[in-house]
């Protein structure tokens, strides 16, 4: 089967992305799957269940998170109640919501997908390496399993490329935003990534409106980030599976333009 999957949506014009570029895409390269990261989508910073509602009308299956899936605490009862949303699985067992899932695709094959958060650069939280073992370990009904290795660090994310390689089908960085060129199928057939990239305004700091980002590094006083808008695009990857042994066979960066 084929993957894909969508690097972070920012704000309102990264979900007007999807909305135009998901249904293209999918045809184009076959993809029996979406799965987005989804952190983003509401003004830059976090979602609501009426936003991740709109991203599952668009063609998107399931959607993992970050270290803002608590911005906007609506989000906390839809965690809960929805099998097709994930949080980092290694924040504590009592925050709520699934750090795993297990959902169909439309031909029926079983997708596991396990969403991490790292811990370098970032905040305490517990080992997403044990994690990451602890939580494949609850979804072995399916050898079709991906994750989402939300961090700073890039040795942290390839350290679990190494880590995992041979026990899931696909391990994807999100987080930095900016899109990474070392796409590889390691050597037990794990497809890995660095980092997807984001899906939204790329006239931009990583979707913040440039002028204010560069006077607060010039100046170090407080500045409002508000949500840039020009040249948006849709970054991510598209990953071929075996269904059948759950090794990859493939990984291919996507960047695509909003032609507007």
């Amino acid at each position: 089967m084929r993957i894909l999957f969508i690097g972070d949506i920012v704000g309102a014009p990264g979900r007007l992305a999807v909305k135009e570029l998901v249904p293209m895409i999918a045809r184009r390269d076959k993809a029996d799957f979406v799965i987005a990261n989804a952190e983003n989508v509401a003004g830059g910073s976090g979602i609501t269940p009426a936003l991740a509602d709109e991203l599952f009308s668009y063609g998107v299956d399931a959607l993992t998170s970050g270290d803002h899936i608590w911005k906007r605490k609506e989000i906390v009862e839809k965690l809960e109640s929805d099998l097709r949303i994930t949080r980092p699985a290694n924040y504590p067992k009592e925050a709520p919501g699934l750090g795993s899932t297990v959902v169909k695709s439309k031909t029926g094959v079983k997708v596991g997908i396990v969403n991490l958060i790292g811990r370098v650069f970032m905040e305490s939280v517990e080992c997403p390496f044990k994690a990451a073992k602890d939580h494949i370990s609850k979804i072995k009904d399916t050898k079709v399993i991906i994750v989402d290795i939300h961090a700073e660090a890039t040795s942290e994310k390839i350290a679990l490329g190494w880590y995992l390689d041979g026990a899931v089908s696909a391990i994807l960085g999100t987080h930095t935003h900016i899109q990474t060129a070392d796409e590889k199928v390691l050597p037990n057939g794990t497809a890995y990534i660095t980092d997807v990239g984001m899906t939204g305004p790329y006239d931009s700091v990583i979707g913040r409106r440039k002028e204010q980002v560069l006077s607060r590094f010039l100046t170090q006083m407080p500045v409002r980030f508000e949500m840039a808008e020009g040249d948006v695009q849709l970054h991510g990857a598209i990953v071929d599976v075996d269904e059948t042994s759950g090794k990859a066979r493939s990984i291919i960066r996507i960047q695509e333009k909003l032609a507007r």
